[in-house]
């Protein structure tokens, strides 16, 4: 099939990925706002109910690498579908949980399927778009993080305003179904490969056990857990990390791709992701609190005062995608950290008392700065890969924002438990985010010095 149809026939399966890409972003932000009334309802406290959220995303980080490979090896299709009806089942237990412990396990079986789409969602685009449009594919994977990022308080405030919190999972059942047949129906194929080298099953369950463990005691350090549980976990997630490390590099497509990392520009590309999102989550995790608590603002405005930085990346990044087809990507992602440090700077400069407004376009701000800066990096990350090794590329991109936003999440909670007073913290942290930003802008500039024709869409 070819022309017109053939390009119908690929774009509508676009439809498939942000269908269920939304739905997996939004399976944390309606959970994170329903959580008092599932504490609720399962009599638990506040610290236990966390562990609804936590179980799913602890999974998804636990996943990403080995599923990714999986894609790689065999089928980027059939390892989303397969996602696509863990994720839709699991949706339906958790609807139909009747107990604390079983929706924890639900949960968990949610973030086998999330990460079995998160892990060959990239890989996909880049199947389905052609080289000199896959920014614009890669902005509307942005474009749609935004708005579900946006949106999900709001939804969730709305499901449980006329209904019970069942029907915020029930109503991934129908679309999961939506999102299955047409996948089944218009997905591509892998590239074929000769000679493909066996899954590592060994070397996943290292990945499993390195990351549970590190990602797990990092969480706990947030939470103000067991400090010295959380750093015998720590310390025993680093010691099996090493081993797990040294037999990546005897592996001709390993696990954790450090095939890739020989690639200075998507190493450096990696980097400076995870150093972005560290400034995202230090910036958006610490704002609440000055909104809330120092300039007193109610709780409903305080989270519409968190919306225009989602909504401008939103607009912003399929405007970025576009630009970078004819321009250095790498250079407008530097430019995206720099705008992004003139928010945060404009934050910190906003007065004692200030108006909504004036903290709304300044939260704009940063929100273009991040929207110009996260689908041209994305695109030098892809770019610097291989096709056949789009699946660990996606994976660890994944990985690497989870990282960053975990080590955001760290640096608040350690900041907020050495500063005793609240304002002095919120300031440390937007100062930590600066750093970070700039960190991530240097090193998006000078990963492109000399690559400039590779990077041609």
């Amino acid at each position: 099939m070819t022309g017109i149809g053939f390009s119908y026939r690929k774009y509508v399966a676009v439809v498939a990925l942000q269908i269920v890409l939304v739905m997996t972003v939004l399976d944390v932000t309606v959970v994170n706002v329903a959580l008092p009334v599932l504490a609720d309802e399962f009599g638990i406290s506040n610290s236990s109910a966390v562990w609804i959220v936590t179980a799913y995303q602890l999974i998804i980080t636990m996943l990403l690498l080995p599923v990714s490979s999986i894609g790689d090896l065999h089928s980027y299709k059939r390892t989303f579908l397969t996602g696509v009806v863990i994720f839709t089942a699991a949706s339906g237990l958790c609807a139909m949980a009747g107990s604390y412990e079983m929706i924890v396990i639900a949960r968990a079986i949610q973030g086998v399927g999330a990460a079995c789409v998160m892990g060959v969602n990239i890989a996909l685009v880049r199947l389905i778009y052609p080289r000199e449009i896959l920014g614009r594919g890669m902005a509307l994977n942005a474009m749609c993080i935004a708005i579900a990022t946006a949106a999900g308080p709001t939804i969730a405030g709305a499901i449980l305003s006329v209904s019970s919190w069942h029907w915020l999972f029930l109503i991934n059942v129908p679309l999961g179904v939506i999102a299955f047949f047409i996948g089944w129906r218009l997905l591509p194929r892998n590239p074929q490969v000769e000679n493909k080298p066996r899954f590592d099953w060994v070397s996943a369950a290292e990945n499993m056990v390195v990351f549970g463990l590190i990602f797990y005691a990092l969480g706990n350090f947030s939470r103000q857990g067991d400090r010295i549980l959380s750093g015998v976990m720590l310390g025993i997630g680093l010691m099996i990390g090493w081993f797990y490390l040294r037999r990546q590099f005897h592996h001709r497509q390993p696990l954790l791709p450090v095939d890739l990392f020989r690639n200075s520009m998507y190493s450096m590309s990696i980097v400076t992701s995870v150093c972005s999102f560290i400034a995202q989550n230090v910036t958006m995790i610490a704002l609440p609190f000055l909104y809330l608590n120092n300039y007193h603002f109610s709780e409903i405005t305080t989270g519409l005062l968190m919306t225009p930085w989602p909504l401008a990346t939103m607009i912003v990044s399929p405007i970025a995608a576009r630009y970078v087809e004819r321009h250095n990507p790498g250079a407008t992602a530097a430019v995206g950290m720099l705008v992004f440090v003139i928010g945060v700077a404009l934050l910190l400069t906003s007065g004692v008392a200030p108006s909504e407004w004036n903290i709304a376009w300044r939260m704009a701000v940063c929100g273009v700065g991040f929207g110009l800066f996260q689908t041209p990096n994305n695109i030098v990350m892809v770019m610097a890969t291989p096709v056949h090794r789009s699946g660990g590329a996606g994976g660890m991109q994944s990985t690497a924002r989870l990282v960053g936003q975990t080590l955001g999440a760290t640096l608040v909670s350690s900041v907020f438990a050495l500063i005793a007073i609240e304002m002095n913290a919120v300031r440390v942290c937007l100062y930590i985010g600066i750093a970070f930003a700039l960190c991530a802008g240097i090193f998006s500039y000078t990963r492109t010095l000399g690559h400039r024709k590779d990077l041609h869409l």
